[in-house]
């Protein structure tokens, strides 16, 4: 207990950089494997707090390794920094109000989630100083999580080889450890190309790339009731082929993201859309280049990392909130809809009537599977994982929203990045202590792999700079 009193101490005295380099991260709001100046300022803070930085790791420039320490254990702590896009709002404000038309925004939280766990190792690096710990401490600085899928390009370049744990953590409207899979994804642009023409004189001599889009999109949604429940699919037409309804169109693109429990499951989804294209280009006469641009796998947990986490979650408490924080989580309730405000108290009675979390949920194993996806998911694959939320955001607050970019500046937001921050620190600190519990975790992720090994869900002649380019 003493140790993790001394860790909050530590996190405690660098609040102010901590939440200056939070507070830049959001305002830069750059997109995946674009983070330049988000990279370069965690890199350069990391510096000055005594790590060893490696630029530029698995061939990603905005991909980063903070080193301190040596030999084992080695434990990974993970910090995202990409932004969304289409997202810009005015922060510590309760109404949609945009920086910037069409500019990007924190809609997740990941200007507080690459400072949370920046916070954690910072922490670590003082404490085993003090005490003369050996070990080493990992900050991976995991660019493109919305979309580009970065960590799981890292994984496959080998970088959490020899990492014997990993943590890590996600801005949410409630305190918890998070203990549930969630679905592997892939990410695949279909560019339909066709033959331009005067749409009106000679249509019978154009081959429509968009009604080819079109009759796809059609054709996938009819494919919908003939896949499982959990797998979802969502698209984005990305180019129309123009905006003169006189001309056939002769490009078209859409982008499509596919979502289902297991890698295998998502891969035949996969195989089935692309024979849904190839009807369409048949149909319509035009061609269709199908570009793989990344994917991720499921999460799996590990209740024996998460639970030494919870206990350590318990010990530290949860943040505590003022009137005047109170009061602007309630304006933001006010923009949410009825359906939004009875998210978080459908899962917990006891949050009624609240505006801001003020507990810690129980921890319990669930068979739950998340309808998100996450590149922590190859981690888990590979190195036994913890993660945990804490309260960043007013009850309700849906991700990806303006609300959630304007409470991500906020004291709100920065009090549960620095409180995630110690929950990780402390965590790390108990088990790099406790070899037995290392030997436990990674027994755990081998029984529940149950013989399968890990297979990167990216093919290999897929890299990051095809998200780059679609972008």
């Amino acid at each position: 207990m003493i140790g993790m009193v001394k860790l909050a101490e530590i996190i405690e005295q660098k609040r102010e950089l901590l939440i200056s380099v939070s507070d830049q991260i959001w305002d830069y709001a750059e997109t995946g494997f674009e983070e330049y100046r988000s990279a370069d300022l965690l890199c350069t803070t990391l510096e000055k707090e005594g790590f060893a930085v490696e630029r530029g790791v698995g061939g990603i420039q905005t991909a980063f390794i903070g080193s301190y320490g040596s030999g084992s254990p080695v434990v990974a702590i993970m910090g995202e920094f990409d932004a969304l896009s289409g997202m810009s709002q005015q922060g510590g404000v309760a109404s949609p109000t945009p920086l910037a038309k069409e500019g990007n925004g924190h809609g997740c939280g990941h200007n507080l989630l690459g400072t949370g766990a920046l916070a954690a190792a910072i922490a670590l690096r003082n404490q085993m100083i003090e005490h003369n710990l050996p070990g080493t401490i990992r900050y991976y600085g995991c660019p493109g999580e919305e979309i580009g899928s970065g960590k799981t390009f890292m994984v496959r370049a080998g970088l959490f080889d020899d990492v014997d744990f990993a943590l890590c953590w996600h801005p949410s409207t409630q305190n918890s450890v998070m203990s549930t899979s969630s679905l592997a994804c892939y990410e695949v642009t279909f560019k339909f190309t066709g033959k331009s023409s005067h749409a009106a004189a000679s249509p019978q001599l154009g081959r429509s790339a968009l009604d080819a889009v079109e009759l796809m999109n059609v054709g996938v949604n009819y494919l919908r009731e003939h896949i499982i429940s959990d797998a979802r699919v969502h698209y984005a037409v990305t180019n129309t082929g123009g905006i003169s309804p006189n001309v056939v169109q002769a490009t078209g693109e859409v982008l499509y993201l596919i979502r289902a429990p297991l890698v295998s499951q998502t891969e035949e989804i996969y195989q089935r859309i692309c024979n849904v294209a190839r009807g369409a280009a048949l149909m319509t006469g035009t061609e269709v280049e199908i570009q793989f641009i990344s994917a991720l796998s499921n999460l799996v947990p590990n209740t024996t990392l998460e639970t030494i986490m919870h206990k350590s979650f318990s010990q530290l408490g949860v943040p505590i909130h003022n009137e005047q924080e109170i009061q602007f989580a309630s304006q933001i309730r006010a923009t949410l809809s009825p359906e939004d405000k009875a998210e978080d108290i459908r899962f917990d009675k006891e949050l009624a009537g609240k505006e801001l979390s003020d507990k810690l949920n129980p921890y319990r194993e669930s068979a739950v599977i998340l309808p998100g996806s996450t590149d922590v998911g190859d981690v888990s694959w590979v190195v036994p994982t913890a993660q945990c939320m804490t309260a960043c955001e007013a009850l309700g607050t849906p991700f990806h929203s303006w609300q959630m970019v304007a409470q991500g500046m906020t004291s709100i937001a920065h009090k549960g990045m620095l409180h995630a921050g110690k929950v990780m620190a402390a965590t790390a600190w108990e088990v790099m202590q406790k070899p037995e519990i290392i030997a436990k975790a990674k027994a755990e992720l081998k029984e529940r792999l149950n013989g399968e090994v890990y297979r990167c869900p990216i093919p290999p002649e897929v890299t990051h700079y095809e998200v780059v380019k679609k972008n």
